[in-house]
């Protein structure tokens, strides 16, 4: 708990037995409450290590969903269970769990309801191990994104989020795709709702055992980035609607 506030991570795993236990480890459970961790049905033995180091939630998709319904799935989990601070960290140790707690403080005292970990604030990005078109492709994405969606971020395309509950209940986030390009539909949902966003300075890893695309998906990721972004502007500028902007509908407004 943080402040009476409810603190959740959730891990978005696909074959990350070899680093899951290093990143729960690193974890402050002085602050955090509850971990969850969905399996978009991986090849090897996530699941099973992860409940045998003490994840009690685990999500077990049996055909994989993609990294996008991944979330889908433990956001829609950590609501369920209440959290009022909901952390997104990967489990292949890309982004350290060390950043959990000014993640915290940051949303817990109500300076802003979202929290991205940067790898491009600084200069450590390269010297992380960023390969040079990734570099090029995230300056020149985050550059169009920052016009066309008037708002002004050093990066679109982290994978380390923080989010307030009133942010994941207000934003249409199962409306989004299954893929990569969610994370950018769900900053697009966030920016149009009128939410604020802080950043934080995170290290860049990279190395064999951390999950990455190859330049095909990174390409195919790019090319959603940009329709995501020009969506966006359209919408924004009253030209089209798009129903992921729709305000999400709740269980006590369906009709039955």
């Amino acid at each position: 708990m943080y402040k009476g506030k409810k603190v959740i991570v959730v891990l978005p795993a696909y074959n990350a037995a070899l680093t899951l236990e290093k990143t729960y480890q690193e974890i402050p459970f002085d602050l955090v409450d509850e971990v969850i961790l969905c399996d978009d049905a991986s090849s090897d033995n996530t699941k099973e290590l992860a409940r045998s180091i003490g994840i009690n939630h685990v999500i077990v998709h049996e055909k994989n969903k993609g990294y996008g319904g991944n979330q889908k799935s433990l956001y829609n989990k950590a609501l369920a269970l209440g959290g009022d601070i909901v952390i997104m960290l990967h489990p292949d140790y890309q982004y350290t769990p060390k950043l959990i707690p000014a993640m915290v403080n940051i949303i817990g005292d109500e300076l802003f309801p979202v929290v991205l970990g940067s790898r491009i604030l600084g200069t450590g990005a390269l010297k992380g191990g960023m390969p040079l078109y990734k570099y090029i492709a995230n300056r020149f994405l985050t550059m169009t994104q920052n016009f066309l969606v008037n708002y002004k971020l050093s990066e679109y395309h982290t994978g380390y989020r923080a989010f307030s509950r009133e942010v994941l209940t207000n934003i249409n986030f199962n409306q989004n795709s299954d893929d990569f390009v969610f994370d950018n539909e769900m900053l697009s949902q966030i920016i149009f709702g009128g939410y604020t966003i802080a950043e934080v300075t995170c290290p860049t890893k990279y190395f064999e055992e951390a999950s990455s695309i190859n330049f095909q998906r990174s390409a195919t990721y790019g090319l959603g980035v940009l329709r995501v972004s020009f969506n966006h502007f359209l919408q924004r500028m009253g030209v089209a609607k798009f129903r992921m902007y729709e305000k999400p509908v709740k269980e006590k407004e369906m009709v039955k």
